[in-house]
């Protein structure tokens, strides 16, 4: 087979598998693909142009943006070449320093002495009972879509699942609920129907808005429930990356609103929240105690280090409300994520994957459910015990293309972890 003929193959074996993710990677590959397979190898320009829609005029000596996404192209064929039902044939790769693709021919890694030849990958434990209300199928049915594509090297699972991160979550034996983060919408209402959507931060559910109406008998007339709640887009993404994680336990598995969450949940399962700081509702007060190394700002875009007073502040927010005049030099911005894992008030594990925006959300998700950035992250903090942890997360035009640790902290516990 010519190398053409190995390129188009392998192409559309692997942007079949879901593995690219993104609609930008997506894109990018599949530029290089025709751009390779017509004797082409664009410069860095070109892509930005072509791609990202760039003008002529963009400088790429200023702006790194062709440069991270090849690089994150690079890494996901990577892992893909990487997975052992993958090894042994023909792979496709970026060359150093060119803008193209080339099929290698790279042999199987052999087993190590005393390690097991890689095992067939076994396919997603059907037993696995997702319970939903009628809210939440459109996020099951995203998170199980995104589980039929895209599946991490059965290794990397294996190794993600056995750190203390996740095995003590694991190797419990209580229902798991995943908690997603909403905001809870108010029709604010006249004669005439409703007239406007509404947030108040103070109200959660049905029954928050019912104190609230009691407490302010000026708008009992107008707000109403109207049966709307808004869901994170990135709360799908970190979905993806949880129920990989969870996929090969035999347990009860139920994916709930926080608005639709019984305190008494809270006590009885193992949670595992995936969302915005600011759509804890109830769970904040187990995440923000006084214990906590962490206190939220004035804002919900702000996390105050309680230690040293400073507060990370994301700028997510004021690229949307004042979004920077288009130049060809538009520099990464910052948003922070939050991971947290402690025992809850009745003894259960409680898993905390948050950020404040979009971005945050989808960096921790990514972080910690990755064999590598675990690795790396157990080297800066005691994963037995404990813990919360900040991240700062690079992003670009709404994607989180990197993020490091700011603080770690192994909380004092209140509720203390068991063995």
């Amino acid at each position: 087979m010519d190398e053409s003929s190995a390129i188009r193959g392998e192409a559309e074996r692997l942007q079949s598998s879901g593995v690219l993710g993104e609609a930008r990677l997506r894109r990018l590959f599949d530029y290089l693909v025709n751009s390779t397979l017509a004797g082409q190898a664009p410069k860095e320009i070109a892509i930005a142009v072509d791609v990202f829609g760039k003008n002529a005029e963009f400088d790429v000596s200023q702006d790194a943006l062709v440069r991270v996404y090849v690089h994150k192209l690079r890494r996901a064929l990577d892992d893909y070449y990487g997975a052992p039902e993958n090894q042994g044939r023909t792979a496709l790769q970026i060359p150093k320093g060119e803008y193209r693709l080339r099929a290698v021919a790279v042999t199987a890694r052999p087993a190590a002495p005393g390690e097991a030849a890689p095992r067939e990958r076994p396919p997603v434990n059907r037993q696995i009972v997702i319970a939903y209300g009628a809210g939440a199928l459109g996020i099951v049915a995203l998170a199980a879509a995104a589980i039929l594509m895209w599946r991490p090297a059965r290794s990397d699972v294996d190794q993600v699942r056995s750190n203390p991160i996740w095995s003590s979550l694991l190797n419990d034996d209580r229902p798991i609920m995943i908690v997603v983060g909403d905001y809870y919408l108010i029709g604010d209402a006249d004669s005439m129907g409703v007239k406007r959507l509404i947030r108040e931060y103070s109200v959660n559910s049905k029954s928050d808005l019912d104190h609230f109406v009691a407490e302010h008998p000026e708008v009992a007339d107008r707000y109403i429930d109207v049966g709307l709640r808004y869901l994170p887009v990135s709360s799908a993404f970190a979905l993806r990356d949880v129920m990989a994680i969870l996929a090969p336990q035999n347990r009860r598995i139920t994916v709930s609103k926080m608005s639709d969450v019984e305190p008494s949940s809270l006590k009885a399962d193992d949670i595992i929240y995936i969302g915005y700081l600011s759509g804890m509702g109830m769970l904040q007060d187990l995440v923000f105690t006084p214990e906590s190394r962490f206190a939220l700002g004035d804002s919900y875009d702000e996390v105050i280090d309680k230690t040293t007073k400073h507060a990370y502040a994301s700028e997510v927010g004021s690229q949307v409300m004042d979004p920077p005049q288009p130049t060809g030099k538009e520099q990464p911005y910052h948003d922070y994520g939050m991971f947290a894992k402690f025992r809850g008030p009745g003894g259960n594990m409680i898993v905390v994957i948050s950020g404040t925006r979009d971005e945050g959300v989808s960096q921790t998700a990514e972080t910690f459910t990755s064999r590598q950035r675990l690795q790396e992250f157990e080297h800066e903090a005691d994963v037995t015990h404990p813990l919360e942890a900040l991240l700062e997360v690079s992003a670009f035009d709404g994607v989180n293309l990197s993020g490091k640790l700011v603080l770690e902290s192994n909380r004092a516990a209140a509720n203390p972890m068991h063995p």
